[in-house]
């Protein structure tokens, strides 16, 4: 591991935060001169890895099952034949075959993200998007509703705060709702925290690291291991350079906050790795 070297590359790409930690102890800590460990960033696509990891906690409380088909709560989606055959995993993997959109300022409301039509036979295709996670809050919002409890709710009751993990902000959309697949700001030390927790609960969490057929490479919200690096790295990445990786065998946790669109995610973690 060279520590230096992924600390320079990414001071060459406008360096916000990084910090690094192996077991419980935080061994680097470098941010820039106008940011802190005190300060929220966005996490942007980031946001996604919360709620592979939240499914399998509504799975395990019978809210849910992966393979579910959308339309057990959304009988409009029984009538179309391609909808029909859309399943909750389907829309966490990003292959339920939603064309690309719905990131940035274009997340779409429950109802709208519901109304969209499919691009691509479901199982199919990856496409990166956010319209399947809006589709995926709409289901588990209704699964919710009669304890009157929305999906961020839940992710905060049964994963954030076990996880010893603050939320600073997230978004609004125009209807009051909270996009799922963006929208969460967190200072450094608290998506650390979540990367923590996320590796203390791997071997129950096994499933997020899995990939599709259509893409090997992406689990549920979760990128994994690019070639060169080794293979149990996993990562949840954000616009501009936000990363939080992973690596189960060195018990690493490393979180990366920027704002370069030049930033790579593998030229990072190979010089970290030193592969």
């Amino acid at each position: 591991m060279d520590i230096a070297a992924a600390l320079e590359y990414a001071q060459r790409h406008a360096l916000e935060a990084f910090v690094v930690s192996r077991g419980d102890e935080r061994t680097t800590q470098e941010y820039a001169t106008d940011f802190g460990p005190e300060r929220p960033h966005a996490l942007y696509s980031g946001t996604k890895s919360f709620w592979g990891v939240a499914a399998h906690y509504a799975r395990a409380d019978g809210l849910l099952d992966l393979d579910e088909p959308v339309g057990d709560s959304v009988p409009a989606w029984r009538e179309d034949p391609w909808k029909r055959r859309v399943t909750l995993r389907m829309l966490l993997d990003l292959t339920a075959g939603f064309g690309f959109g719905g990131l940035g300022s274009a997340v779409p409301t429950y109802d709208r993200a519901l109304g969209l039509p499919l691009k691509n036979e479901p199982g199919s295709t990856f496409t990166y998007g956010g319209i399947a996670l809006q589709v995926f809050g709409a289901v588990l919002a209704r699964k919710l509703a009669p304890q009157n409890r929305t999906p961020q709710q839940y992710l905060r009751e049964r994963v954030l705060d076990p996880a010893g993990v603050a939320v600073a902000a997230w978004r609004t959309l125009a209807d009051g709702t909270q996009p799922l697949p963006t929208g969460a700001s967190l200072t450094a030390p608290n998506w650390l925290a979540y990367g923590r927790f996320v590796l203390r609960e791997r071997a129950a969490l096994s499933e997020c690291f899995a990939g599709s057929q259509a893409n090997p490479r992406y689990g549920l919200g979760w990128w994994l291991a690019p070639a060169g690096v080794p293979p149990d790295v996993v990562y949840a990445s954000g616009s501009g350079g936000q990363g939080l990786y992973l690596v189960p065998s060195l018990d690493l946790a490393v979180v990366h906050y920027g704002k370069s669109a030049s930033y790579k995610h593998e030229a990072f973690l190979k010089r970290l790795l030193k592969t």
